[in-house]
């Protein structure tokens, strides 16, 4: 398991798939404070989490997060500021993500325009917001450097991002959107981690893999808990040698 200590950890897209495993493994690896941020709550597809939630009451808060509503995104800060002490909140995983199979021809100023919302836009806000709580928790720390047990973004990314990978990458259904948005997301990654750096708060872009689940599809060659163990192995072993920069989940230096 990894070597992740972080005590307070926000989880964005965290009722289903990547999200709600990454929630799994922070309770497994005893994190004290699991904040699980999702844009329907009390909706069918979240109901593995309310169990979750509820077996896990002092550790699991189920926070309403819509990350393509900007007002929504200012309610849930003030909701977890609520709840965190003087030690802030120590990592956030900007996991939620939206994926329209659309090609270059298909595609619409719609899908477009949603994709960017959720996917870049609505993670520079959650940054934002939750500012405050990342630099309360890097200062509260008393340590040297950087490290996701001290404060840290996480930004999921994609190696259909990369400019160097994704000419020849194997498409098994149109990334037209998803792809160029979360190229979007590592610059976003870049313009973090040069404004933050002076509060000593990493942050890196992620590839998670190719994963089985409602948006990786069932022909992905890896499932939620390997992906999720990779990831927070590679999280718990971050340092500022790794910030502003892209990796996998093995710990692999991904081409922009």
């Amino acid at each position: 398991m990894a070597t992740l200590k972080a005590c307070s950890a926000l989880v964005t897209g965290a009722n289903r798939g990547l999200g709600l495993e990454m929630v799994k493994q922070l309770l497994e690896a005893h994190c004290s404070k699991i904040f699980a941020a999702c844009r329907d709550p009390d909706g069918t597809n979240s109901e593995a989490l309310r169990q979750l939630a509820k077996e896990h009451p002092g550790v699991i808060t189920m926070v309403q997060l819509d990350v393509a509503d900007p007002n929504s995104i200012k309610e849930s800060a003030k909701k977890v500021g609520s709840l965190l002490g003087k030690n802030g909140l120590n990592l956030i995983i900007n996991n939620a993500a939206v994926l329209p199979q659309k090609t270059m021809w298909t595609t619409t100023v719609e899908d477009m325009i949603n994709t960017f919302n959720t996917n870049v836009i609505g993670p520079l806000f959650v940054i934002r917001e939750y500012l405050p709580y990342l630099q309360a928790a890097a200062k509260a720390s008393g340590k040297p450097g950087m490290s996701c047990d001290k404060a840290a973004v996480i930004n999921i990314s994609t190696d259909a991002s990369s400019m160097v990978i994704m000419p020849s990458l194997p498409e098994p259904f149109p990334l037209f959107p998803y792809s160029i948005s979360k190229a979007g997301l590592n610059m976003l990654t870049v313009y973090t981690a040069r404004d933050l750096k002076a509060d000593e708060i990493l942050c890196i872009s992620l590839h998670p893999g190719w994963v089985k689940t409602d948006m990786g599809g069932d022909q992905a060659p890896i499932n939620t808990r390997q992906s999720v163990e990779g990831i927070l192995s590679v999280i718990g072993s971050l340092t500022e040698k790794q910030h502003g920069g892209f990796l996998d989940y093995t710990g692999k230096t991904m081409p922009w």
